[in-house]
Protein backbone atom coordinates (compact mmCIF):
# COMPACT_ATOMS: atom_id res chain seq x y z
CA UNK A 1 0.00 0.00 0.00
CA UNK A 2 1.73 3.72 -0.48
CA UNK A 3 1.77 5.89 1.81
CA UNK A 4 0.76 9.45 2.16
CA UNK A 5 3.85 11.94 1.65
CA UNK A 6 4.65 13.26 5.13
CA UNK A 7 6.67 16.53 5.07
CA UNK A 8 9.49 17.96 7.41
CA UNK A 9 11.04 20.81 8.42
CA UNK A 10 14.19 21.19 10.60
CA UNK A 11 14.19 24.42 12.98
CA UNK A 12 17.75 25.14 13.89
CA UNK A 13 18.41 29.13 14.66
CA UNK A 14 15.29 30.13 16.28
CA UNK A 15 15.83 30.71 20.30
CA UNK A 16 13.58 33.37 21.31
CA UNK A 17 9.74 32.49 22.21
CA UNK A 18 8.76 34.41 19.27
CA UNK A 19 11.13 32.97 16.91
CA UNK A 20 9.76 29.47 17.73
CA UNK A 21 6.54 30.40 17.67
CA UNK A 22 6.24 32.31 14.39
CA UNK A 23 8.75 29.92 12.79
CA UNK A 24 6.56 26.99 14.33
CA UNK A 25 3.06 28.56 12.69
CA UNK A 26 4.78 29.27 9.57
CA UNK A 27 5.72 25.46 9.12
CA UNK A 28 2.20 24.34 10.02
CA UNK A 29 0.68 27.29 7.71
CA UNK A 30 3.01 26.50 4.49
CA UNK A 31 1.51 22.82 4.77
CA UNK A 32 4.40 20.81 6.62
CA UNK A 33 3.38 18.23 8.64
CA UNK A 34 6.22 18.49 11.74
CA UNK A 35 9.16 20.90 12.83
CA UNK A 36 12.06 19.02 14.02
CA UNK A 37 15.45 19.97 16.03
CA UNK A 38 18.25 18.34 16.15
CA UNK A 39 20.47 17.87 19.84
CA UNK A 40 23.74 19.54 19.59
CA UNK A 41 25.26 21.62 22.13
CA UNK A 42 25.26 24.79 20.69
CA UNK A 43 21.74 24.01 19.34
CA UNK A 44 18.50 25.23 20.67
CA UNK A 45 17.62 22.70 23.82
CA UNK A 46 15.03 19.97 22.25
CA UNK A 47 12.37 19.72 25.07
CA UNK A 48 11.58 23.86 25.92
CA UNK A 49 11.88 24.49 22.24
CA UNK A 50 9.44 21.85 20.56
CA UNK A 51 7.24 22.33 23.40
CA UNK A 52 6.82 26.26 22.32
CA UNK A 53 6.37 25.34 19.18
CA UNK A 54 3.82 22.90 20.20
CA UNK A 55 1.82 25.28 21.83
CA UNK A 56 1.96 27.47 19.34
CA UNK A 57 0.47 25.33 16.72
CA UNK A 58 -3.00 22.89 16.67
CA UNK A 59 -1.78 20.41 14.08
CA UNK A 60 1.79 20.51 13.67
CA UNK A 61 3.63 17.50 15.36
CA UNK A 62 6.97 18.02 16.58
CA UNK A 63 10.18 15.75 16.65
CA UNK A 64 13.95 15.60 17.31
CA UNK A 65 16.04 14.83 14.75
CA UNK A 66 17.47 13.30 16.64
CA UNK A 67 18.61 13.07 20.32
CA UNK A 68 21.99 11.88 21.26
CA UNK A 69 20.92 9.29 23.64
CA UNK A 70 23.66 8.80 24.98
CA UNK A 71 23.18 11.89 26.87
CA UNK A 72 20.33 10.49 28.52
CA UNK A 73 19.39 7.52 31.21
CA UNK A 74 16.61 5.76 29.65
CA UNK A 75 13.62 6.75 32.55
CA UNK A 76 14.81 10.58 32.41
CA UNK A 77 14.31 10.26 28.59
CA UNK A 78 11.39 8.25 28.92
CA UNK A 79 9.86 10.55 31.18
CA UNK A 80 10.30 14.03 29.16
CA UNK A 81 9.18 12.47 26.21
CA UNK A 82 5.67 11.17 28.08
CA UNK A 83 5.58 14.65 28.84
CA UNK A 84 5.64 16.37 25.69
CA UNK A 85 3.83 14.00 24.27
CA UNK A 86 0.56 14.64 26.62
CA UNK A 87 1.36 18.65 26.84
CA UNK A 88 1.58 18.22 22.58
CA UNK A 89 -1.66 16.74 22.62
CA UNK A 90 0.38 13.22 21.36
CA UNK A 91 2.19 15.49 18.79
CA UNK A 92 5.16 14.13 19.10
CA UNK A 93 7.92 11.70 17.27
CA UNK A 94 11.08 11.03 19.01
CA UNK A 95 14.17 10.37 16.59
CA UNK A 96 16.55 8.55 18.63
CA UNK A 97 20.42 8.37 17.79
CA UNK A 98 23.47 7.11 18.47
CA UNK A 99 25.76 10.35 18.99
CA UNK A 100 29.15 10.78 16.44
CA UNK A 101 30.62 14.66 18.04
CA UNK A 102 33.36 13.38 19.96
CA UNK A 103 33.66 17.29 21.14
CA UNK A 104 29.97 17.62 22.47
CA UNK A 105 30.59 14.60 24.72
CA UNK A 106 33.95 15.99 26.21
CA UNK A 107 31.97 19.14 26.30
CA UNK A 108 29.41 17.72 28.38
CA UNK A 109 32.39 15.85 30.43
CA UNK A 110 30.79 12.77 29.37
CA UNK A 111 32.79 9.78 28.24
CA UNK A 112 32.87 9.09 24.52
CA UNK A 113 32.18 5.34 23.79
CA UNK A 114 33.10 3.20 20.88
CA UNK A 115 30.63 3.10 18.05
CA UNK A 116 29.65 -0.61 19.18
CA UNK A 117 29.21 0.76 22.85
CA UNK A 118 26.84 3.94 21.37
CA UNK A 119 24.89 1.58 19.25
CA UNK A 120 24.31 -0.83 21.65
CA UNK A 121 23.32 1.87 23.92
CA UNK A 122 21.08 3.00 21.33
CA UNK A 123 19.12 -0.49 21.37
CA UNK A 124 18.89 -0.35 25.39
CA UNK A 125 17.03 2.82 25.29
CA UNK A 126 14.96 2.30 22.28
CA UNK A 127 13.48 -0.91 23.29
CA UNK A 128 13.06 1.12 27.06
CA UNK A 129 11.45 4.08 25.36
CA UNK A 130 9.31 1.60 23.48
CA UNK A 131 7.95 0.02 26.62
CA UNK A 132 7.33 2.40 28.50
CA UNK A 133 5.80 5.15 25.93
CA UNK A 134 4.70 2.77 23.40
CA UNK A 135 2.54 5.47 21.32
CA UNK A 136 5.11 7.63 20.94
CA UNK A 137 6.46 7.01 17.14
CA UNK A 138 10.29 6.06 16.91
CA UNK A 139 12.58 7.09 14.44
CA UNK A 140 16.24 6.06 14.07
CA UNK A 141 18.21 7.57 11.28
CA UNK A 142 21.82 6.30 9.48
CA UNK A 143 23.63 4.26 7.40
CA UNK A 144 25.63 1.68 8.97
CA UNK A 145 24.89 -1.82 9.30
CA UNK A 146 24.50 -2.21 12.76
CA UNK A 147 22.33 0.68 13.06
CA UNK A 148 19.86 -0.10 10.68
CA UNK A 149 20.03 -3.65 12.42
CA UNK A 150 18.15 -1.55 15.62
CA UNK A 151 16.32 0.37 13.75
CA UNK A 152 14.90 -2.22 11.48
CA UNK A 153 14.29 -4.36 15.12
CA UNK A 154 13.14 -1.51 17.00
CA UNK A 155 11.99 2.05 15.30
CA UNK A 156 8.54 2.83 13.54
CA UNK A 157 10.56 5.12 11.00
CA UNK A 158 14.04 4.54 9.15
CA UNK A 159 15.71 7.54 8.25
CA UNK A 160 17.89 6.86 5.15
CA UNK A 161 21.15 9.06 4.14
CA UNK A 162 20.74 7.61 0.65
CA UNK A 163 24.25 6.14 0.90
CA UNK A 164 27.85 7.33 0.71
CA UNK A 165 28.44 6.64 -2.80
CA UNK A 166 26.82 6.83 -5.99
CA UNK A 167 27.75 3.32 -7.86
CA UNK A 168 24.95 1.31 -8.60
CA UNK A 169 22.09 1.69 -6.61
CA UNK A 170 23.13 2.37 -2.93
CA UNK A 171 20.03 3.63 -1.70
CA UNK A 172 18.10 -0.20 -2.90
CA UNK A 173 20.53 -1.51 -1.24
CA UNK A 174 20.12 0.12 2.24
CA UNK A 175 16.16 -0.53 1.61
CA UNK A 176 16.96 -3.84 0.94
CA UNK A 177 19.09 -4.75 3.92
CA UNK A 178 16.61 -2.88 6.47
CA UNK A 179 13.99 -5.05 4.91
CA UNK A 180 16.02 -8.32 5.64
CA UNK A 181 16.60 -7.09 9.04
CA UNK A 182 12.77 -6.58 9.86
CA UNK A 183 11.18 -9.46 8.43
CA UNK A 184 7.70 -9.31 8.48
CA UNK A 185 7.44 -5.92 10.87
CA UNK A 186 9.21 -4.14 7.32
CA UNK A 187 5.37 -3.62 6.00
CA UNK A 188 4.82 -1.31 8.93
CA UNK A 189 8.09 0.95 8.91
CA UNK A 190 7.94 4.65 7.53
CA UNK A 191 10.81 5.37 5.49
CA UNK A 192 12.47 8.75 5.82
CA UNK A 193 15.36 10.63 3.48
CA UNK A 194 16.14 14.43 5.04
CA UNK A 195 16.74 16.43 1.85
CA UNK A 196 20.11 18.19 3.11
CA UNK A 197 20.43 20.34 -0.57
CA UNK A 198 17.92 21.82 -2.86
CA UNK A 199 17.42 25.02 -5.05
CA UNK A 200 16.30 28.35 -3.79
CA UNK A 201 13.78 30.89 -5.68
CA UNK A 202 15.27 32.25 -8.72
CA UNK A 203 17.50 28.91 -9.11
CA UNK A 204 17.44 25.28 -10.42
CA UNK A 205 20.52 24.31 -9.03
CA UNK A 206 21.27 23.66 -5.14
CA UNK A 207 24.21 25.08 -2.67
CA UNK A 208 25.92 22.02 -2.48
CA UNK A 209 28.13 23.08 0.86
CA UNK A 210 25.47 21.08 3.58
CA UNK A 211 25.96 17.66 1.53
CA UNK A 212 29.71 17.42 0.73
CA UNK A 213 30.25 18.39 4.63
CA UNK A 214 29.19 14.77 4.81
CA UNK A 215 30.54 13.05 1.67
CA UNK A 216 33.70 15.13 0.69
CA UNK A 217 34.97 12.19 -1.55
CA UNK A 218 31.71 12.81 -4.01
CA UNK A 219 32.49 15.42 -6.83
CA UNK A 220 29.38 18.24 -7.85
CA UNK A 221 27.95 15.73 -10.40
CA UNK A 222 27.99 13.13 -8.30
CA UNK A 223 26.49 15.02 -4.77
CA UNK A 224 23.26 16.10 -7.42
CA UNK A 225 22.63 12.61 -8.07
CA UNK A 226 22.47 11.77 -4.54
CA UNK A 227 19.12 10.79 -3.31
CA UNK A 228 19.53 13.41 -0.06
CA UNK A 229 19.85 16.23 -3.01
CA UNK A 230 17.12 17.82 -5.14
CA UNK A 231 17.86 19.91 -8.25
CA UNK A 232 15.54 21.73 -11.39
CA UNK A 233 12.26 22.88 -11.04
CA UNK A 234 9.25 22.88 -8.78
CA UNK A 235 7.65 20.24 -10.88
CA UNK A 236 10.79 18.25 -11.19
CA UNK A 237 11.22 18.25 -8.21
CA UNK A 238 7.46 17.01 -7.02
CA UNK A 239 8.10 14.17 -9.94
CA UNK A 240 11.60 13.07 -7.96
CA UNK A 241 9.81 12.99 -4.80
CA UNK A 242 7.29 10.61 -6.66
CA UNK A 243 9.93 8.20 -8.38
CA UNK A 244 11.18 8.06 -4.54
CA UNK A 245 7.78 7.32 -3.42
CA UNK A 246 7.17 4.99 -6.05
CA UNK A 247 10.52 2.99 -6.43
CA UNK A 248 11.43 2.68 -2.84
CA UNK A 249 8.86 3.37 -0.56
CA UNK A 250 9.93 6.68 1.08
CA UNK A 251 6.95 9.24 1.61
CA UNK A 252 8.66 11.23 4.34
CA UNK A 253 10.56 13.84 3.49
CA UNK A 254 12.20 16.12 6.04
CA UNK A 255 14.34 19.50 4.72
CA UNK A 256 16.03 22.39 5.85
CA UNK A 257 14.61 25.55 7.55
CA UNK A 258 15.92 27.41 4.43
CA UNK A 259 14.51 25.60 2.20
CA UNK A 260 11.19 25.76 3.50
CA UNK A 261 9.49 28.52 1.45
CA UNK A 262 10.45 27.00 -2.03
CA UNK A 263 9.15 24.06 -0.94
CA UNK A 264 6.36 25.22 -0.11
CA UNK A 265 5.68 24.82 -3.73
CA UNK A 266 6.42 21.33 -4.05
CA UNK A 267 3.85 20.48 -1.25
CA UNK A 268 1.53 22.18 -3.55
CA UNK A 269 2.36 20.11 -6.31
CA UNK A 270 1.86 16.53 -3.52
CA UNK A 271 -1.31 17.46 -2.31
Amino acid sequence: MTRNFRFGVSLRAAKTHSQVADSARRAEDQGFDILHVPDHLGAPAPFPTLMTAANATSTLRVGTFVFNVCFYKPALLARDIEALRDLSGGRFDAGLGAGYVREEFEAAELPFPSARERIDYLRHMTTYVTEHVPDVPILIAGNGDRLLTVAAETADIIGLTGGSHVDGDPLKERIDFVRNAAGPRFDDLELNIAITAMPTAGSELPDLSIPRRFLPDLTDEQLLRHPGVLSGSVTAIADRLRELRETYGISYFIVQAAHAEQFTKVIAELR
